[in-house]
């Protein structure tokens, strides 16, 4: 029982720390991207894709999560 409760947490802080990395690098890219903008607004594009790619570390982080919880059931 008390097996399943640590690779929960695993879980849990795999995702969890994976998104607030990604908060505060999309909070920097963003801040930025507006700056950027606001000088010249053909910058809107890229910084939409700079704002963007910051959220692939949460998709990883819940990859890792899931391979954690199937590894726990095997």
């Amino acid at each position: 029982m008390a097996e399943a409760g640590i690779v929960a947490i695993g879980a849990a802080l795999a995702i969890g720390i994976s998104a607030m990395a990604a908060a505060i690098a999309e909070k920097e890219i963003g801040s930025a991207a507006v700056g950027a903008m606001a000088e010249k607004e053909e910058t809107f594009g890229k910084g939409l894709i700079l704002t963007v790619i910051p959220e692939t570390l949460v998709i990883f982080g819940l990859v890792v999560a899931i391979l954690i919880l199937n590894l726990a059931k095997g």
